[in-house]
């Protein structure tokens, strides 16, 4: 069936903060003795949950409350740095090229998200913009996107989703959406092309490649 409705990803997809969430992750390495990682190994090996990813670069187990710790250290770096970071080159675009419905859905907190998204010029674009209503990141994305497309009464099926990384691809799954991948964001793009689905280089590629689905 062919998509209505485009869910697009923030981080990493429509915000261009690769840099940013590389710094911001080797202070929180670095508050527990932990090596740097550029950006080529943080695309290789970054994932879902968080922090499986932590313990993989940290060489050990992370317990809960440590991971509250490191995350809350990453977000605190994370927010020192947005207000020299723009959205990606063609994001604007690539928005407007969509014929449909559009909404947004962030793993970043809410009540930082709206304010951010009315900052660079998208108010009034998307019908729908969650973010997570919960004090610690790093999570699966799948309840939030099924949650997400009940609220705008949206069948999974008529839904395709624009992120950066293989848990997108899972969260569409998990509720019967399409989606397309995009090389730009946290993902090594050789991981994003093993997996099979539909990849783009280009947000405006990605929407055309979501149109023809």
């Amino acid at each position: 069936m062919t998509p209505t409705h485009l869910v697009w990803d923030w981080n990493g997809t429509l915000l261009d903060d690769l840099h940013l969430v590389v710094s911001a992750t080797n202070a929180a390495f670095e508050s527990v003795g932990g090596r740097p990682v550029d950006a080529d190994e943080h695309r290789a090996r970054y994932r879902r949950p968080v922090a499986e990813f932590y313990a993989e670069m940290l060489g050990r187990a992370i317990d809960e409350h440590e991971f509250g710790r490191l995350d809350k250290l990453f977000h605190d770096t994370y927010r020192l740095g947005l207000t020299s970071t723009t959205l990606a080159e063609d994001a604007m675009t690539a928005i407007k090229s969509w014929p449909g419905g559009q909404s947004l859905l962030s793993m970043w907190f809410h009540s930082e998200l709206v304010p951010a998204v009315e900052t660079y010029g998208l108010a009034g674009i998307f019908t729908r913009v969650d973010g997570l209503r919960a004090e610690v990141g790093g999570h699966l994305k799948a309840a939030h996107l099924a949650t997400h497309l009940d609220e705008l009464g949206v069948p999974g099926r008529r839904a395709v989703l624009i992120g950066d990384s293989l848990d997108d691809a899972a969260a569409a799954d998990s509720v019967g959406a399409q989606v397309v991948l995009y090389t730009g964001g946290f993902t090594n793009p050789g991981k994003l092309r093993a997996s099979g689905r539909p990849v783009a280089d280009t947000l405006l590629a990605a929407v055309e490649i979501a149109k023809s689905l």
